[in-house]
């Protein structure tokens, strides 16, 4: 617990910025747009430096968190019932992938865990455009496993990526 703490204490915000500078996150938001032209979901890249010293206490875990962001950024509210969330917490360089009821009904958490766990070997290894380009890839290559191909519609949530 003290090591958890100690780890989000001194992951400041502007690490973050660094290792996602506006080259990177302009690249992340031609990627997202790219897969959503593509696949039947609405995506977000979310990455979060780390957590507050209270949620870390009351033991707020990164998909806890994944989830509370989700419904902050409204993820939800897209009219298919298909918006995706990529969460990244930075200090703990962990991935949670949510996914809307619509989505979650045809593909198992299995799946969307099993590419959050195979991204993190990138964020660890300090591969952070690898990491995020894998992530938006994973998740764009279940959404055209389990969903016929996109067919016009329009773009419900913003393509940027988001730093918190």
């Amino acid at each position: 617990m003290l090591r958890r703490v100690l780890r989000h204490l001194f992951t400041p915000q502007w690490v973050v910025r660094r290792h996602y500078p506006p080259a990177l996150m302009e690249e992340i938001q031609r990627r997202v747009a790219d897969v959503e032209r593509r696949c039947p979901g609405e995506l977000r890249f979310v990455v979060e430096h780390a957590l507050e010293p209270g949620d870390l206490i009351s033991g707020l875990t990164p998909r806890e968190r994944a989830l509370e962001v989700f419904g902050l950024l409204r993820v939800w509210d897209t009219e298919h019932n298909n918006g995706v969330l990529v969460y990244v917490l930075h200090a703990e360089r962990a991935v949670e992938i949510v996914a809307d009821r619509g989505l979650a009904r045809c593909v198992p958490q299995s799946e969307w865990d099993a590419t959050c766990r195979q991204v993190e070997t990138h964020f660890r290894a300090g591969q952070f455009r690898q990491g995020a380009f894998a992530a938006l890839d994973g998740a764009a290559g279940l959404l055209e496993k389990h969903f016929a191909p996109r067919k016009g519609g329009r773009n419900e949530l913003p393509d940027q990526p988001l730093l918190l």
